[in-house]
């Protein structure tokens, strides 16, 4: 690079980027290995890229021979997914729009990939096949980075092989014209006071259309306005037609005047006529991230510093309040010092790879290993996980974010450790996701179910990253370091700034905070670790044992926790929470014990030993299942359904009847709009569909409407409260103390069951009310859990000590009961306290 960093002439507006762009990362950390002791040979990493091929070709000739020209395979069934032929699974189907998605979104992972003559048929077929005038709803975000940047990447790598003149000599743009016909009919969604898109379009009727059956929503995400930039540009760089550009700026224009100034974050959810913030949580995960990540890439893309400008100022504050190393929490954005939650969703593993970008390795390695942690915990990220790296939300629908932070940091540090890492996601992709007819999402980490989709991303972006991870750039048909990744991982050519002027009046306000070293700079190895290789490794090696995972017992004075409760149901640490005992976590005692040689940093420190199998379940669980009881004929109480609850709205716990209502579902089924069926709702119980937006929006309006209350219904096919574990809806970062109707949650096989009662009886009464008041059935037997205090008997010379003995008995109220066996009456637990000084 000829010296520690190169700056980057601050130009004002367009104009040619410099061909040391700040992320060809080969250039980045080269001949950094061996940290961790681990290598990998030549033979090893072409055979891992052997098996990453053979695996795209069972993906990719899945759907071609089962589903093509359907949108996406469905993998369990073995049959291709059509919109309005299967059930709706609410806006997870508006991805779909009847143009062969997943064919259109592979396109330029086959030139990639060294399957020049499959891209050559491929090519053929989407344009022989693949039309837009399809009288559909789709989303403008999933669109736009499925199927446009799909078709530009597409466009560029025949452009190239065509020069090349080996292959594609027949290829007259017709991609590209494809792509700018979409672009057409994505524009109406433009047209709004504030710039900012609607998060809908029917692709022929637009939106202002009677037919179109949208134009009615009020707010979008932040991601979704504002990850348009890379596409639009590059269609019109490469057409001609600046509209696009045009459309695509003024939306990032509106997101960046609509930050908070104090804390210059941005919320989740806008108002797409007024601007004003809807959501107001700030993260880098799920309705933002691709915001910021298209800041940084557009300045590459185009040679605008308003972007980076505009990044560096976020990223200031996203470093300020929203990492908290290796952890990435959502702060409100009015007030950045509160967490406003405790959890993170899966779609932050980008950030680790655009903290690269930006030269900011340190973090991204913490946050990085972070996330190794939690896969080796539980095989895959959860689509949402706690801060203690617990399972909120157990779904992966085959994520590649992962994947891509792991290519991005091998790039820049050359470190064989993230090769193994690399090897690890394709180990458990095969393992637990692979299936006769391609590879399907898990349905739930925690129980290995699967689900019957394969999103068309997996194919797009998941085998991108992991070939380009195990190859030498002398294997691969293009320069990589000529291209920039789009947030679906479809490349654009970074000399797509030469080709016109790309800015007209942008401008960003001096901001307050400083430029450090890499504001416009191009890392290198000596800047970032000076003559230190192993400063990588050194930075993992203090989240290795986050998850728990892996951890050689140190010998302690502090005695581990022994807890055989097999048969409760529950993590035996979650049952002594139950009955109110808490603990110190082990690792804070064991530093507290290092940290101190004296007897005396032992005081207080307690060992506990359950020597009892409890085989009666707890009376209060962490989730209260709840039931869906239908009790009118000809149901009469004796089909039951298991339901979820909810952090808010009435607890149905204390209701001593329960809740009894008839049925009357939701139009629209989503509840996301206006409750068209309002009258008809008054005084009864509503019936809504998860999805499109958060369950305390749909609370609000059905509440409004005069629901009495509400079952929700999952949008995940095939979901059921056998496979699931239950879990409680959570609000939407607001107060929800204005929701007082009871809330319920089905998954899709309970709520199948109850749609289908409706559809056939059409008059349908249910009682909602917990598990355990359920009509007609006996009260489980209890447990009463007594304490006593007793000096044990010791042999001559022993120390006394103190036991509290933790004794189980039955229940007052279950005396004609059969008695405990003699080992139950004898069981008890001791919660020993260890002396104060030796002997």
């Amino acid at each position: 690079m000829g010296g520690n960093w190169i700056r980057r002439e601050k130009h004002s507006c367009g104009g040619f980027v410099m061909a040391v762009v700040a992320v060809i990362l080969s250039y980045i950390l080269i001949g950094v290995t061996g940290q961790d002791g681990q290598t990998m040979t030549a033979e090893e990493k072409s055979r891992i890229r052997d098996q990453i091929l053979e695996m795209f070709d069972h993906a990719y000739n899945s759907y071609m021979d089962y589903a093509y020209p359907a949108d996406e395979l469905m993998p369990l069934s073995c049959r291709g997914r059509v919109r309005g032929l299967e059930p709706n699974r609410g806006d997870i189907d508006d991805s779909l729009g009847k143009f062969s998605l997943t064919l259109i979104d592979t396109l330029d992972t086959l030139v990639l990939l060294n399957k020049l003559d499959e891209f050559e048929e491929a090519v053929k077929k989407t344009v022989q096949d693949v039309r837009f005038d399809n009288d559909i709803v789709v989303s403008v975000f999933e669109t736009n980075i499925r199927v446009l940047g799909g078709l530009l990447g597409a466009h560029v790598m025949a452009d190239v092989l065509k020069q090349r003149g080996e292959r594609m000599q027949w290829y007259r743009d017709e991609l590209l014209h494809m792509a700018k016909e979409l672009g057409y009919r994505l524009l109406p969604a433009f047209n709004t006071t504030s710039g900012l898109p609607y998060p809908r379009v029917n692709l022929r009727y637009g939106v202002v259309n009677p037919l179109s059956r949208t134009g009615t929503e009020s707010d979008t995400c932040t991601a979704c306005a504002g990850t348009m930039i890379l596409e639009f540009a590059a269609l019109s760089q490469l057409s001609g037609d600046p509209i696009f550009e045009e459309h695509a700026r003024k939306a990032m224009d509106v997101l960046w005047e609509k930050r908070q100034r104090g804390s210059d974050l941005v919320g989740t959810v806008i108002n797409i006529h007024n601007g004003d913030w809807v959501r107001r949580d700030s993260g880098v995960g799920a309705g933002i991230d691709s915001y910021y990540e298209y800041l940084m890439k557009a300045y590459i893309l185009l040679g605008d510093k308003v972007y980076l400008d505009r990044f560096n100022t976020h990223y200031s504050a996203i470093m300020k309040y929203i990492s908290q190393p290796p952890l990435l929490l959502n702060v409100h954005m009015h007030n950045p010092t509160v967490n406003v939650r405790s959890w993170m969703d899966s779609l932050l593993a980008f950030f680790p790879g655009l903290q690269v970008l930006r030269g900011d390795l340190k973090p991204a390695i913490e946050t990085h290993e972070m996330l190794y942690q939690v896969t080796k915990r539980h095989n895959f990220l959860p689509e949402a996980f706690t801060s203690e790296f617990r399972v909120h939300w157990g779904q992966h629908p085959l994520r590649p974010e992962f994947a891509e932070s792991t290519y991005f940091l091998y790039k820049a540090t050359g470190d064989p450790y993230y090769l193994k890492v690399g090897q690890s996601i394709v180990e458990k992709l095969n393992t637990h996701a692979r299936v006769p007819c391609g590879f399907a999402a898990v349905q739930d980490v925690r129980t290995g179910t699967h689900e019957d989709r394969m999103d068309s991303f997996f194919l797009a972006e998941m085998f991108k990253y992991l070939y380009l991870l195990f190859s030498e750039k002398s294997q691969l048909p293009i320069n990589i370091d000529d291209y920039i990744f789009t947030t679906e991982a479809h490349l654009l050519p970074v000399s797509l700034s030469t080709i016109q002027p790309s800015c007209h009046t942008n401008n960003t306000e001096p901001q307050a905070h400083e430029d450090d070293l890499f504001s416009y700079s191009c890392p290198s190895a000596q800047t970032l670790f000076p003559n230190n290789p192993t400063f990588a490794k050194t930075i993992r090696d203090g989240y290795k044992y986050l998850t728990g995972l892996g951890r050689t017992q140190q010998p302690s004075h502090v005695r581990g926790i022994e807890l055989p409760l097999h048969d409760t149901g529950l993590e035996p640490v979650e049952f002594l929470k139950s009955i109110g005992i808490s603990l110190t976590p082990l690792t804070e005692l064991v530093s507290a014990s290092l940290s101190s040689a004296s007897p005396d940093s032992q005081k207080g420190v307690y060992k506990l030993k359950l020597v009892a199998e409890v085989s009666q379940t707890p009376e209060h669980e962490e989730v209260v299942p709840l039931i869906v009881q239908l009790i009118s004929p000809p149901f009469l109480g004796r089909t039951v359904l298991t339901a979820g609850p909810a952090k808010f709205g009435m607890d149905l716990t204390k209701q001593e009847h329960g809740v009894k209502g008839s049925i009357v579902k939701s139009v629209p089924y989503t509840a996301c709009g206006p409750i068209e069926n309002a009258v008809e709702m008054q005084g009864h119980i509503a019936l809504a569909l998860r999805g499109d937006c958060m369950f305390a929006v749909k609370a609000r309006r059905l509440q409004e409407a005069g629901a009495t209350g509400v079952i929700f219904v999952d949008h995940r096919e095939g979901s059921s409260s056998a496979e699931t574990p239950l879990f409680q809806m959570v609000g939407d970062g607001e107060p929800t103390d204005d929701i007082t109707v009871p809330l319920v949650f089905l998954f899709s096989k309970e709520g199948a069951t109850l749609s289908a009662a409706l559809q056939e009886h059409h008059n349908v009464d249910v009682l909602l009310l917990p598990k355990e008041k359920q009509l007609g059935k006996e009260k489980p037997e209890k447990l009463n859990i007594k304490f006593r205090i007793a000096k044990d008997e010791f042999a001559e010379g022993e120390i006394e000590s103190t036991t509290i003995q933790l004794v189980l008995e039955q229940s007052e109220k279950d005396t004609e009961a059969a008695s405990l066996t003699g080992e139950n009456q004898e069981t008890c637990s001791s919660l020993q306290k260890e002396p104060e000084s030796s002997p």
